[in-house]
Formats: structure tokens, sequence, C-alpha cells
């Protein structure tokens, strides 16, 4: 190991043009430096570059200083040049930490910042995946324990009224494969059974009895069908006016687009109804599909269920289904969900995110989001709007 070699960090400002990296490469060449690291960045046409080099011996200060500055006043650019004899040594832990907000504010960013810092961590890295609806930046933090730092910044951004999510560094975030979704209240903004419950008169004695299952008051298979049970009688048309009612969550399509462009497979679970769900499934091209059916018989529904009821294990063990019929492992697996019935699905993922969803999940979940648009989960993925846009762009352009 070489105890003495020398780096050099040479720092470009100013206003953005092209050129700009080639010419400062071509000033360097001829001195002895081996290139470690470079970091540019550019927001609103100003241009911050950095470039870590490295040399042997002792490198010719002078004419590289000489040589830089004439570069960066014919540019009209600021430069700063300084050296160190080792370099930092890369530190333990590397984690992505996503703040999401709309609006975003520099309280904000300055509370998850300093509550970063307070852990003892540092911040590396800071890059922008979304502006508008949603701005999202993203830390890249060394230094930290995952499961501590999670705890203290949920309870931080909480108070801000933003969100933020921690997950590990490195390759496994990139090896996500299969997404599933519950669907009321997740995947769509409404809640199937109370839907059909309005019109069959019983919307409030419905109602009660969904809130109480989702705060996890009440046993789902139980309470689901007590509540089925009120339905009967109803018309068996009436479910294909439910279906023509429902709502997609903001951003839904362009989550479920998005990921099978990118090769995942997408699944849901729900508590609902096949004959709802189904139809909904194939208008999204969702590949697995795991949901209750309901029993009809002379036209109306029976006020009974038909096969196993979907519940809080069910949708587990649907989650493991759908993960062994698309070959992922389960730590390659990212579950959505809101209620309480979704908790060991969330637990079961390789990250589980609570979406909009009720304390006891918000705090189960590896993540949550309460901006109200589904597509936020791409920028847990590490995708960027950008990319996004120009991904539906391309897509336009070739058909």
């Amino acid at each position: 190991m070489n105890a003495t070699r020398t780096t050099v960090l040479i720092t470009l400002s100013g206003h953005d043009r092209p050129g700009v990296t080639s010419r400062l490469f071509a000033a360097l060449t001829g001195h002895d430096l081996s290139v470690l690291d470079i970091e540019q960045v550019v927001i609103r046409g100003r241009l911050v570059l950095g470039v870590l080099c490295a040399s042997a011996g002792p490198p010719d200060l002078t004419a590289i200083h000489r040589k830089v500055s004439a570069l960066a006043a014919d540019l009209g650019l600021d430069a700063e040049i300084t050296t160190g004899s080792h370099d930092t040594p890369r530190r333990r832990g590397r984690l992505h930490v996503s703040l999401l907000g709309s609006p975003l504010s520099p309280a904000a960013v300055a509370a998850i910042a300093g509550r970063i810092a307070a852990h003892g961590a540092n911040i590396d890295r800071i890059s922008r995946l979304a502006q508008h609806p949603v701005t999202c930046i993203e830390m890249e933090v060394s230094g930290a324990d995952p499961a501590t730092l999670r705890a203290e910044l949920s309870r931080e951004a909480a108070q801000r009224q933003v969100d933020v999510a921690v997950q590990r560094g490195g390759l496994r975030r990139r090896g996500m494969r299969l997404i599933v979704m519950d669907v009321d209240s997740t995947l769509i903004r409404d809640e199937v059974i109370d839907l059909l419950a309005e019109r069959a008169g019983c919307a409030e004695a419905v109602a009660k009895v969904t809130e109480a299952t989702m705060r996890g008051e009440l046993d789902f298979g139980a309470s689901l069908r007590e509540r089925v049970a009120l339905l009967s009688g109803l018309s068996e048309d009436v479910l294909g006016d439910v279906r023509r009612y429902l709502r997609l969550t903001p951003g839904a399509r362009t989550l479920v687009r998005t990921l099978k462009r990118l090769g995942y497979r997408c699944g849901i679970v729900s508590g609902g109804f096949t004959q709802i769900i189904d139809p909904l499934a194939a208008e999204l091209g969702i590949d697995y599909v795991a949901a209750n059916v309901l029993d009809i018989a002379g036209g109306k529904l029976t006020g009974r269920l038909s096969g196993p009821v979907i519940d809080r294990p069910g949708k587990a063990e649907a989650l493991r289904r759908f993960a062994r019929q698309a070959g992922v492992p389960l730590a390659q697996t990212v579950a959505i969900g809101d209620g309480a019935n979704d908790l060991d699905m969330i637990a079961l993922a390789g990250l589980g995110v609570a979406f909009n969803a009720k304390p006891v999940v918000r705090d189960a979940a590896d993540t949550a989001l309460s901006l109200p648009y589904l597509d936020t989960v791409l920028y847990l993925l590490g995708l960027s709007s950008d990319e996004l846009e120009d991904d539906d762009t391309e897509a336009a352009i070739t058909g």
C-alpha cells in the first residue's frame, strides 16, 4: 500500500455549457494522475463539477493550478484545487434515504439531515428523483444502523408531514422483480364492499364492520362473511355497475405500466371479489390475482362466499404463490397495502410499503407513504420522474 499517495480535488462551478468536462481532462493530460472519482450536478443551468485524482509521486501543482485556472477563466467558471495525502476511507452501512413531500420545505430537509447527522451518519450524495407533483430527493448515507435510523427519521417525518424511506444500499433494491398490491384503498380509491352495500341499502352497517376490521379489531374472515351476508338478494347486475364506478388511485396505471416495461411481474391480492377484480386486472395487465368469490344463484347474491377466504394469512400465502410462479425469491418482492389484513404480506416481502395506511401498518412496514400517488413507489425503487417521462415518450414514438 502506498501511504504517500497525494490526492488532488479539482472543483469547477458556474454557468454550464457543452465541453467543460472534456476540456478539463484535456488540461490534465500529460500529468501523472489517475482518476479516482467524478461528480457532476447541474441545477437550473448552474454546474458543479468535481474531479478527484491521485498521483503516485509529488504532482506539479503549480502547472496544474495554472492550466485549470486558465481554463476556468476562459469558460467563465470558478475553480478550486485542494490536495490531500490520503483518501477518506469508505464508511460501512450504506443506505438509501428517500425524502418525499408535496411541497418539500427547507425545514423538513433540515430536520431530516439533522437527524442523520445526530445519528453519527454522513450524507455522501444527494440527487433529485422527482419534482412535481411530488418532490423526492434521495440521499446516500453511510455509517448508520438502518433499523435505528429508520425509526428516528420516521418520527421526524411524521412531525414534518413528509414521507421518508430508509433502505439498504447495494444490489438489493435493483433486484426487485415482483410487486404485489392490495386493491381497496390502495390500487383503487374505493372499498368495493362499501359500494355494494350502498346499493343493497346496508351501507352504514357494513361501514362500521369494515372500519373495525381495517383497524385490526375484528377477525377479517368472520367480519367479511358478516358483511357479505348483508348483501343477500342483491342483483348480479349490480356488480357490473360497481366495476364501472371504480376509481383508480392516481399513478396506478403509471406504476403498473412502468414496472411491466422493466420486466416486473405484478400481482394483486384483495379481500374483495373476483367478479369485480378480474376485469380490472385484465385491463391493467396484472399477472396474478387472488380475491374472494361471491356465491351467486338465480342472478342474485346468496350472501355467502364460494371457496376459501383471502384474509391476512391468505394474502401472505398468495404472495408466496405468486413468487413461486414468477420464479422470484421473496427477498426480491415488494408488497403494498393499507390495512391490518396486509400485515403478514408486508412483513414477508423484501420491501413492505404502507400506502396511506392505518397506524398499525405504518409502524410495521419498511416504509410508509402518505401522498396520494401510487407511482411514488417507483422512486423507492430508485427510478426518477425524468426517466419515466423519457420512457413514456419513447414508447409513444415507437408505438
